[in-house]
């Protein structure tokens, strides 16, 4: 299969959107980046007095034979301006540094805000270190281009127009050598620069795929180890490793150059003055009627290289450029689109207060969880009302934690319809709840970071983790690794229930929770559970009778039978085992 030819209009409408992006994300900077452009014009601007300083002590010594202390107002002068220009570079690379690192923080809370927006189903189709390097290699693209690339373009265009007007003012031959040769570099980096652009994008991407590929292999790193597969998985990221290492080197040949040919544009124009200027010397080239003096020389010769400077630095800068629209193209793919660069945070369903218990309507709903050929439930209706307590049971695999997925808003129904609490506040334990490296109190507080270190032992208490947490070295502030290590799959649950206890919610989602816990231990969850459901709606998967006596009704999946009976169907389950 052949890809696609690129369309040229196409890309320029994508390229001219980018720009447009990249400018109002720095729309609340502007202030800073004005101050360090002009800071940097300001800088080279005093590059005429630095050479007129030097070019007047030179004319006075070599020429005229003054005395060193006739040179003492030029060299103060000297002085005066390198100090000045000190100051004005340390001031441009603050503003910018500043500006570029604010830019970047609130791109970073742009992106955390667009995944959020996104949704738990869109996370799940995506590779998490790539993801990750949206927040990291992509953002950090775009320092050198607010830092460097903004500033350097108003004054590439300044301070060369002030030294050429010194310049012209000084010798005209000089001024128009440099006027002929100035247009050949911005018309060889523009035409570079789309080839620096693409390669770019094509080093983000390998850079992507290479980080999630990596990251992805870490978290599975004991399952390769017991399967053997660590060559085979070593010989996979040499590869990422390799396809890096080829896109990297083509940027930077395409760099390197760039960069010759500006230096030997720029080379050839003060090889020109200086000729000029040698020739007239020796009396062997007349092209005005009097030869220029040495300090006439000494000053165009000073300032014909930093005619080129700025051009230099642009040159450099110009690929900063080019990275930053690739940066802003790989955003654009893995996201979807751009992050809006005037979002604000907005509010997260279900996120305010918990509001009243919401009542649970589903009819002809139909449903398949992602990566399914066929929806596992359909036809589905129950209606539960506000405060009531439904249990879900059946085999394994019939739909159950589908079904509270569905609930949570994590998985969008395919026929049918479902009425969701929308304002109401969710809690959601799943049975296999995520756990954050850090304490176990960390991990609690995520419900509820403000809460004080009573409420926490209270809900842990009533999720029945202070019972194996008080025999751990440090109780609630022991640490766990990522995903949980160092607890058992039912430490890790009662730990996800206690997120529940201290969110406070008014829609209660529960997936096996009193799985792996033996009978003293789940009958006093229960108990807390029921104390703790009053007031609340509440849906929960589960294969325990115990827990079934905690409902009001049951749903029988995958054939959608509501049973009213909860007592009669949980001595059914007993009877069955």
């Amino acid at each position: 299969m052949t890809e696609p030819e690129p369309n040229p209009a196409t890309d320029a409408d994508a390229r001219r959107r980018r720009q447009q992006w990249l400018d109002a994300l720095g729309r609340g900077e502007r202030g800073r980046l004005r101050l360090a452009a002009g800071a940097a014009t300001l800088s080279g601007w005093l590059l005429v007095g630095q050479a007129a300083a030097i070019a007047v002590a030179v004319q006075a010594v070599v020429v005229e034979g003054r005395a060193p202390e006739a040179l003492l107002p030029a060299f103060a002068a000297l002085a005066v301006v390198l100090l000045a220009r000190a100051a004005l570079g340390w001031l441009a690379q603050e503003a910018a540094g500043s500006a570029s690192e604010r830019i970047r923080l609130r791109l970073r809370g742009q992106v955390y805000r667009h995944l959020l927006r996104a949704g738990p189903l869109w996370l799940r189709r995506r590779r998490g270190g790539e993801l990750a390097e949206l927040m990291l290699t992509h953002t950090d693209a775009l320092d050198a281009y607010y830092a460097g690339y903004l500033p350097v373009r108003t004054e590439v265009v300044a301070v060369p127009l002030g030294i050429l007007a010194a310049v012209f003012f000084a010798d005209w031959i000089v001024g128009l050598v440099l006027l002929v040769t100035a247009p050949l570099v911005p018309l060889f980096m523009m035409l570079v620069g789309w080839g620096a652009e693409a390669a770019g994008r094509e080093q983000l991407d390998e850079l992507g795929r290479m980080s999630g590929h990596f990251a992805d292999r870490l978290k599975g790193l004991g399952l390769i180890r017991v399967y053997g597969r660590a060559r085979e998985e070593l010989a996979g990221i040499a590869t990422a490793v390799e396809g890096l290492r080829v896109r990297t080197l083509k940027v930077l040949r395409i760099a390197f150059l760039s960069s010759a040919v500006l230096e030997f544009f720029a080379s050839v124009s003060v090889a020109v003055v200086a000729l000029y200027f040698g020739l007239g010397y020796l009396d062997l080239v007349h092209l005005r009627d009097a030869v220029p003096t040495l300090g006439t020389g000494v000053f165009c010769l000073l300032l014909a290289p930093e005619f080129f400077a700025p051009l230099r630095r642009l040159a450099a800068h110009y690929h900063d450029r080019a990275g930053a629209l690739a940066a802003a193209a790989a955003l654009e793919a893995r996201l979807g689109g751009l992050p809006d660069p005037d979002a604000t945070a907005a509010p997260v369903a279900g996120a305010g207060p918990r509001g009243e218990a919401p009542a649970v309507v589903a009819e002809a709903l139909c449903l398949r969880p992602q990566g399914a050929r066929r929806p596992v439930l359909e036809g589905l209706d129950f209606v539960l009302p506000a405060g009531g307590r439904l249990a879900l049971i059946g085999p394994s695999g019939c739909g159950k934690s589908t079904l509270l997925d569905a609930l949570a808003g994590w998985l969008p129904a395919e026929g049918g319809r479902l009425v969701l609490p929308v304002q109401a506040r969710v809690g959601h334990a799943g049975q296999r709840p995520y756990l954050f490296p850090g304490s176990i109190a960390d991990n609690l507080r995520l419900a509820r970071p403000q809460a004080t270190r009573a409420e926490l032992e209270a809900a842990a208490e009533a999720a029945q983790v202070m019972r194996f947490a008080a025999r751990l070295p440090q109780g609630l502030d022991t640490v766990i690794g990522e995903r949980g290590f160092g607890l058992s799959g039912g430490e890790a649950r009662r730990v996800g229930l206690a997120r529940i206890f201290l969110r406070d919610p008014a829609l209660v989602l529960l997936d096996e929770p009193t799985a792996f816990l033996d009978p003293a231990t789940e009958a006093d969850l229960l108990d807390a559970l029921a104390r703790f459901l009053r007031g609340r709606t509440l849906v929960m998967a589960t294969h325990s009778a115990a827990a079934t006596r905690l409902a009001d009704c049951v749903l029988r999946l995958p054939e959608g039978r509501l049973l009213c009976d909860a007592p009669a169907v949980a001595d059914d389950l007993e009877t069955a085992r």
